[in-house]
Order: C-alpha cells, then structure tokens, then sequence
C-alpha cells in the first residue's frame, strides 16, 4: 500500500499565520476578564469616561430610575470636557445591546489598539525593507506589559494612536505614489492625521513629527513646500482640531478654563523635572530597552529610516517641553512613544536574529534557535496573562456601591477616598465634596469649617491618607461613627462622639 505524505502549507503561508497568531494572542490578552471594574490601570481617566458613556446611555434608555437619570446628567454636566466624546458615544451606542458594562468601552480601546498595530506592521515594513523587522516591531507594540495595560483602559488614547499609525502609513503610500494616486493617498493621510488630533490634541506633536520626517527623508523640505500636495495635507489635518478649539474656545468656551498650568517655562531649567519625565518615561518602557531603541535607531537602521526617527523622537521632545505639567505626571502621554520605541528597536533586534541564524550553520542550532524565540514569546505573554489574573476589583467596586446604598445617596457628604472621588460617582451613586490631600492643606481649621459646613458625613475610605493627616484623624474622633466596616467608616457630622 502506497502512503501519501500529508499535505504540508507552503512556506508563503507561514508569516501571515504566523502574524494571525500573534494577533490573536494581543486580542486574548485584551479581551481576558474585560468585565473587571476599570480601577487597575489610571481609575481616574477611565472612570472618567464611564461616567459620561453611563449619562450619554441613561438620557434615553428605557427602565432607568428618574433619580439615577438627573444625577447621571449631573455628574457629565458637573466635569470638564476636555477631549471629543467619541469613545464615550461609541460605547454608550453600544450599551444598547449590551446593556452598562464599562468593560464595552475597555473593548473598544484594545480593538483600536490592535488595527493600529496592523498599520504599524506595514509602516515598519516599508520603512525598514523588512518583514523581520516589522514583525518585531508588531511584536514589541502588542506585548509590551505597559502596552497591554494602557490599551486595556477606558480613554480616547489608544484611538488616538490607532489614528496616529495610520496616518504614518498612509504618509508614507502618499509620498511613493504619483499622479492621481498621490492626491488619494494625501488626501486619505490628511484625514486620518486629522482624526488623529481631533480625538486628543495632543497628537499634532506626532503627527507633525512623523510627517517632517517623511518629508525630509523623501527630498528637501523646500521641495516638499512647493507639492500641491503638502498643502493639502496640511489642510485636512489642521481642520478637525481646529474646529474643535474654535467651539471650545470661542463659541461655547468650555476649553477656555483647562489650557492654564500646562506649559511651565521654569521647569525646563529644572533638573527635578528630567527626572520625573524620566521616571513616568520608565513606567512605560524601562530604560535598557529604551536606550537600545535609540542605539538601533542611530546604528542599524536606514538612512530614510533614522530621519523619520529622529524627527518623531524631535516632535516627542517638543510635545514634552510644551506640556510640561502632563508629561511629568501622567505616563499615558508618553503612550505614542511605544510604537516609536518599536519602530527603534526593530533593526538592532532583526540585526541579532540575522547573525545568529546565519552562524547557527546547522539545523540543529537554528532548530534550537527558533525554539529559544518561541519559548521567550509565550514566556513573555505568560507574564502578561499571569498580571492580569492577579488582579480582581469586583469587591473594590462592590464596597463603593455599599457606601451608596448605606447613605441612600444623599448629598451633604465629605469624603477622603481614592480617585478624585470617581469610584463613589460611579458604582456608589454618591455626590461627595473630596477632602484634599495632606500637600493641600494650609490652614487645617478654616479648610474644616468651610468644607463641612452645612455638610451631615464624612467618608474616609482611603487610611493611608488619613495617617498623614493627624489633625484630621483627631477632629474626626469627636464625631459619632455612623457605619465602620474594615473598607470605610462614616462618621455623622451631627452627631458629637460619646464620651
């Protein structure tokens, strides 16, 4: 009997699986216990976008209390619109069939994370002239702990990134191309450039970056001043945001109070403050892999390639020293660094997989070799599932919504709590005035007086805070306790404690 040797996929059929892998393995990791409450990476952003996708979903949904309907719009109404509520509107859409789940949003943010990484998986491509590369780079983007946690989160962010990465691949095709199809293609790039800085303003930075860069790598910029095309270009992506800033600033002015306190021009003689960008730099991508993306920048990419670098690496710097304040204290701002580190990183790492299968002469090595590659990759998503399997915050959320139901959701509350206040809006139903940090405190018997007044409760959920604030811990001493649990205690402002 003759036997068939079974039928074997050819080798042309490896990468694209081998990329609808690695795709798959980003989506699991964005989509694992998506229903766990947003209080593990920036509570306060993410919440702060549930609360208004809730209060967006509520003013029409059937079967709501009118209750929860008024104070949903209260607490949208109450807050800074700082950003397009576009996620915000997405989700709450999607609430419709879903029912309120803010992990829909937190879905949302991982999908847009992963499209975005298919655009940067071509832009890598064409910019390195190598699919090796451009693999690594999909690869550091999508499994990069920092990267998994961020495009987990309920904010406009990865959205934002999603249409940054896009707009550098369709720079790229519009500066190729010739004819008609250039038009097309800067048309397209000015869109999504445009989109980019709508979603978050701050965009314009990479956006801007990336595009002087390919500019500059095609020719000189004197030469790209003079296309039609430029222009064009500069058009369509300067529109949305400026839209959005002339209705913000000038038509209904709600973004007239938050552009203050973001430029300081004293800190950039401040040591201090290199440091901590530094530091909020570190959370999301340690230091020996950052200076290794920038030694593979400088020494093992292109020429073409390190230009567009140097120049996103320039527009970063920039956006860093405009917003000073933001780029010191929140590390998400620095979120479009990690597919700019990809895209650094990419040639040294290609470089060693290159010299190393090339001296593994036999294919017992390279055998070995391809294992090592394979074990580190699953090694590496390990660590990223194990992290987030360690982390559960149903009972957080669940002690929150006790606080609601144990006050009825009365005003005349004064609480000490965690995230601005935002985990007792949202699962606790409860309108609270927040008690400031120990820092903020100048005058602790005025700030009492004026803070309390006519106010019943006092919350303090968060213990450690009070221990930095003795004075406080001892006024609150001579108030009764009106419910204590080990998560909270509310002391009865009406009530003087029993001797």
């Amino acid at each position: 009997m003759k036997l068939t040797p079974p039928h074997l996929p050819p080798v042309k059929w490896a990468l694209p699986l081998l990329i609808l892998l690695t795709f798959a393995a980003g989506a699991f990791l964005r989509l694992y216990d998506i229903t766990d409450p947003p209080l593990d990476f920036h509570p306060t952003r993410q919440l702060f976008g549930a609360i208004r996708a809730r209060a967006i979903y509520y003013q029409t949904a059937p079967g709501i209390p009118q209750w929860q309907r008024e104070m949903a719009y209260s607490q949208l109404t109450n807050e800074a619109q700082l950003e397009p509520l576009l996620l915000e509107n997405l989700t709450a859409y999607a609430y419709q069939f879903t029912g309120e789940e803010p992990g829909v949003g937190r879905a949302f943010s991982g999908l847009f994370w992963l499209v975005g990484g298919l655009f940067l998986f071509l832009f890598s491509k064409q910019l390195h002239q190598s699919t090796l590369a451009a693999y690594l780079t999909l690869i550091f983007y999508l499994f990069l702990p920092y990267a998994v946690s961020a495009s987990r989160s309920f904010q406009p962010d990865p959205l934002m990134v999603m249409f940054i990465l896009a707009f550098w691949w369709a720079m790229q095709h519009s500066l190729r191309a010739t004819g008609w199809p250039a038009w097309a293609w800067t048309a397209l790039a000015g869109l999504l450039g445009g989109l980019a800085i709508y979603v978050k303003l701050t965009a314009f930075f990479f956006v801007a970056g990336s595009a002087l860069g390919l500019l500059l790598a095609q020719g000189s910029l004197l030469a790209a001043i003079k296309r039609p095309q430029t222009w064009l270009l500069l058009a369509l992506g300067a529109l949305p945001g400026s839209l959005y800033l002339y209705d913000g600033l000038v038509a209904n002015t709600f973004l007239a109070q938050h552009f203050g306190n973001r430029t300081l021009p004293e800190l950039w003689i401040s040591p201090f403050f290199y440091l901590r960008w530094l530091d909020k730099l570190d959370n999301l991508i340690p230091l020996m892999p950052l200076v290794l993306s920038l030694a593979g920048a400088h020494l093992f990419a292109n020429p073409r390639a390190q230009t567009v670098l140097a120049s996103l690496w320039g527009g970063y710097l920039l956006f860093g020293l405009v917003q000073t304040y933001h780029i010191a204290s929140h590390d998400y701002y620095s979120l479009p660094v990690i597919p700019m580190a990809g895209l650094g990183i990419a040639p040294l790492a290609a470089e060693m997989v290159r010299t190393a299968w090339s001296r593994a002469d036999r294919a017992l090595l390279r055998v070995g070799l391809a294992g090592l590659g394979i074990f580190t990759a699953i090694a590496w998503m390990s660590f990223a599932y194990l992290n987030l399997r360690l982390d559960d915050y149903r009972q957080q959320a669940a002690v929150f919504a006790e606080i609601g139901e144990v006050l009825q959701h009365q005003p005349g509350v004064v609480a000490l709590t965690t995230d601005y206040g935002y985990p007792l809006q949202y699962y606790g139903w409860q309108p609270t005035s927040r008690w400031p940090l120990a820092e903020s405190i100048w005058n602790f018997e005025r700030d009492f007086e004026s803070r309390t007044f006519e106010k019943v409760f006092f919350i303090v959920t968060d213990f450690d805070e009070l221990k930095r604030q003795p004075e406080l811990a001892a006024r609150l001493e001579q108030f009764a306790i009106f419910t204590e649990t080990r998560d909270y205690v509310i002391y009865d402002l009406k009530q003087p404690a029993q001797p």
